[in-house]
């Protein structure tokens, strides 16, 4: 970016993981693209990216390759989800209830032998400014990827948090020329 314009990025999540029930930041599930319409409706809202970037996770890449399948695109391994530890792979269920906790707190949290969400968001913050410093683009990656840049433009990584991202929804943010960012949309999707 040369300072002198603002710059959009589109950060869209993957398409449903095929997770069985078990959390999956960093373990590399596929994604459930057997909404045909769905996927259709999305890239006729989103249009054509000039330049594409996802996670390495195969349900990005996956994603990208349905709603864009002649776009090339580079894969960013700063964006991966948030990397659980030893929850990774676990049923739901059997996930530790962690109690009552503020917002601070939650994104303080690390599980064991993983990344809190303030980790991640200290990983992804510095990715998505150097995607922005190279101009418009769309990102495919994970609700904590999403929620990251939200607590970019913020600049509050509780706050992010609060938002819950849906498969194959948008969130669109302008990075401004002199710093700082606007949301333009958090979330949208064609869902009825």
């Amino acid at each position: 970016m040369d300072g002198s314009a603002a710059t959009e990025l589109t950060l869209i999540r993957h398409a449903p993981a095929l997770s069985g029930g078990r959390l999956c930041g960093r373990t590399d599930v596929a994604a459930d693209l057997t909404d045909a319409a769905r996927i259709a409706a999305v890239r006729a809202a989103l249009g054509v990216p000039t330049r594409l970037i996802t996670s390495p996770a195969l349900r990005c890449r996956q994603t990208a390759a349905a709603l864009w399948p002649d776009q090339p695109g580079t894969t960013d391994a700063q964006l991966w989800e948030q990397d659980f530890g030893v929850w990774e792979g676990q049923p739901y269920a059997d996930l530790p209830d962690l109690g009552p906790m503020t917002a601070a707190d939650l994104a303080a949290h690390r599980p064991p032998q993983g990344e809190s969400f303030a980790d991640l968001c200290a990983r992804i913050g510095p990715a998505l400014l150097a995607i922005a410093a190279e101009g418009p683009a769309m990102i495919v990656a994970h609700a904590g990827t999403a929620r990251a840049a939200l607590a970019l433009a913020f600049g509050s990584v509780p706050q992010a948090l609060a938002f819950d991202i849906a498969p194959l929804s948008a969130t669109r943010l302008v990075a401004l020329p002199g710093g700082g960012w606007s949301i333009r949309a958090v979330n949208w999707t064609t869902a009825p």
